[in-house]
Formats: C-alpha cells, sequence, structure tokens
C-alpha cells in the first residue's frame, strides 16, 4: 500500500515539474516576443535627427493598405530625313494592379494581383520597386513590353498606323535622391504614410539618374535601338499642410545627362546618335494625402521623362508614369 502511495505522489511531482517547465518554456516565449516588439518600437519610435514639430511617426503598430496601381509608357521621336520631317507616337497598353500591404511597426509585406494578366489580355511584364527613407530614396522601374501601338508621320506621305507586335521594348529607369532637410521634410509622409507631416517645409535634394532601353521595330526592315544614360542634377521637393489632416506634395528633380551611349542599327547598318546639349532625364512626383482618425486616403503620382538627341536629326522622348489611389487603417496603439 504504502508503494502505491509513493508512486502516486512520484506521479503527481512528475506532472507538476514538467507542467512547470512547459510554463516556463511558454513565458520564455513571450519575453522574446517582447523584447523583440520592444526593439521594433524602439527603432521605429526613435526621433534621432528629426523635428517631432514638423514631422512624427503614427501612434498605432499596424498599418493596412490597399491600393490601386494605374501606370504607362510612350515613345515619341522626331527627326528630319533626306530634308523631310518626320515624327511618331507610340503607346504601351495600360497596366493596372490591386494590392494590399500589411505594416507592423516599420517591416512592411504585400502582395499584388493584375486581373488582365490572370485574364490573359496583358501580356508586358512590369516590375516596380520604391524605397522612400528620412534622408535617402529610390525608384527603380524594369519593363518588358511587346504591346506598343501607334502611328508614324512623314512630310508627304499619309499616316502610318503601327499596330502591336511590330516594337518590343525593355527599359530600366532607376532615380535615386537625397534630402538635405530631413529633419522637417518627409518624402514617407507624402508616398509609404510610415510619417506624418505636421507642418509645411521643403527641401533641396540632389539626384541621380540612369536608364537603360532596347528596342527592336520589325518594319520594313528591323531597326533596333540601344541606349544607355546616366544623369546628376538637383531639385526641389515641397510639403504643404494647408490644415490638420490635408498634405500635398510635388518636387521635380531635373538630372543632366553626363553618359550617353546611343545608337540605332538598320539591319547590318550602325548608326550611333551623338549627344546634344541638353539631355535631361526629369522625374516629377505628386501626391494628395487626406487622413482623419485611424484612416487616410490619397492618390500619389511619378513621372519620368527622358529627352535624347535634336529635332534637326533625330529627338528620342520617353516617357513613363505611374498612378496609385489608395485607402488605409492605422491600429493597434503603441
Amino acid at each position: 500500500m504504502r508503494v502505491i502511495v509513493n508512486g502516486h505522489w512520484l506521479l503527481i511531482i512528475a506532472l507538476l515539474a514538467l507542467t512547470s517547465e512547459a510554463t516556463a518554456q511558454t513565458l520564455t516565449q513571450t519575453e522574446r516576443r517582447e523584447r523583440m516588439d520592444s526593439a521594433l518600437a524602439s527603432r521605429y519610435n526613435r526621433n534621432k535627427g528629426i523635428d517631432t514639430a514638423y514631422i512624427m511617426r503614427p501612434q498605432t503598430k499596424w498599418t493596412v493598405v490597399g491600393r490601386l496601381n494605374v501606370s504607362g509608357a510612350k515613345i515619341e521621336t522626331e527627326g528630319i530625313e533626306n530634308g523631310q520631317h518626320f515624327n511618331s507616337e507610340m503607346k504601351a497598353d495600360y497596366k493596372s494592379t490591386l494590392s494590399v500591404a500589411v505594416s507592423y511597426l516599420g517591416l512592411s509585406l504585400s502582395a499584388s494581383l493584375n486581373p488582365a494578366k490572370l485574364m490573359g489580355k496583358y501580356r508586358d511584364y512590369e516590375l516596380n520597386f520604391n524605397s522612400y527613407g528620412k534622408r535617402f530614396g529610390f525608384d527603380v522601374i524594369y519593363q518588358d513590353a511587346k504591346n506598343f501601338t501607334g502611328w508614324h508621320d512623314h512630310d508627304g506621305m499619309e499616316r502610318i498606323e503601327l499596330p502591336a507586335d511590330m516594337l518590343k521594348v525593355k527599359t530600366l529607369n532607376v532615380n535615386a535622391f537625397y534630402i538635405f532637410n530631413s529633419r522637417r521634410f518627409s518624402y514617407p509622409a507624402a508616398f509609404s504614410q510610415s510619417y506624418i507631416q505636421r507642418q509645411s517645409a521643403g527641401s533641396i535634394l540632389l539626384a541621380a539618374s540612369g536608364q537603360g532601353q532596347h528596342a527592336t521595330l520589325d518594319w520594313e526592315q528591323e531597326m533596333q535601338l540601344k541606349m544607355t544614360n546616366i544623369g546628376i542634377g538637383a531639385g526641389y521637393g515641397y510639403n504643404y499642410v494647408p490644415r490638420q489632416g490635408w498634405l500635398l506634395h510635388i518636387s521635380a528633380l531635373p538630372t543632366f545627362i553626363v553618359y550617353s551611349n546611343t545608337s540605332m542599327s538598320f539591319g547590318d547598318d550602325r548608326v550611333p546618335l551623338h549627344y546634344h546639349f541638353p539631355e535631361v532625364i526629369i522625374t516629377g512626383r505628386g501626391a494628395v494625402v487626406r487622413q482623419w482618425g485611424n484612416k487616410f486616403l490619397g492618390m500619389s503620382m511619378v513621372f519620368n521623362f527622358t529627352n535624347i538627341g535634336h529635332e534637326e536629326s533625330l529627338a528620342l522622348h520617353n516617357i513613363k508614369w505611374r498612378i496609385r489611389t489608395y485607402f488605409g487603417l492605422r491600429l493597434g496603439k503603441k
């Protein structure tokens, strides 16, 4: 009898030990989560280098945003051949995507969907990647398009309609900038909503731009265009806060091309296009944001324009744009 009782108590003691160990492990996991959360919160709330009278972090942990993105591209040419003026315009199909982004104390995850591509109506490929920090920021846009349509005019000739699949273009656009007045002026307030602009402020911006393009036109004879351009310059950005809850942003970053390697090939003949000042890459941005309570609504725009060559021989204009509308919620008080 005693052995049985002692065995029973031993079983109870063993169960209590296991329970205590499990509780200790649970507490350890909880502590780890709390420490990680505390580290993220400390990094997120760090106000070093900013004037909190002008810029502040949202006082919530979570941000959920739904977005509609629409983008387009256009290539224009103009010049003189054998004393006759010509010009053309080619547009790519618009691209529309729906996306959802979730951010927790500055860490973000997003997913996007292109309905037209799922239904087989959009055959191009496009990648947009951007980052807007307190001092530095950049946009990277890559497009592989085969659905350009347009027209070509030549003196003494009827307009020629250019159908899809004649022009294939691969383009990479890169724009990076440095903000001098990062203490009071915030790009993220206008474009990622990870900060809030409390008072109006502006800043001079230092910028660098790059563009690479390879285009193939299958018309009468195959023509290829290869272009690499790098530009540096400066611009200005301004965040206007007319009253609490509103933000209007506008900025322009003109960069002058300091390196250019552009050529056109007709069959086996390669013709280099000589540099003609001023050749520029211009990036413009605009945004409108309205926020009330834990909600915000807005629209932003990024516009890239590149001018190469001269109209007296051959000029090329590349235009790339993106418009984004969004609605978001901020959740979870810190």
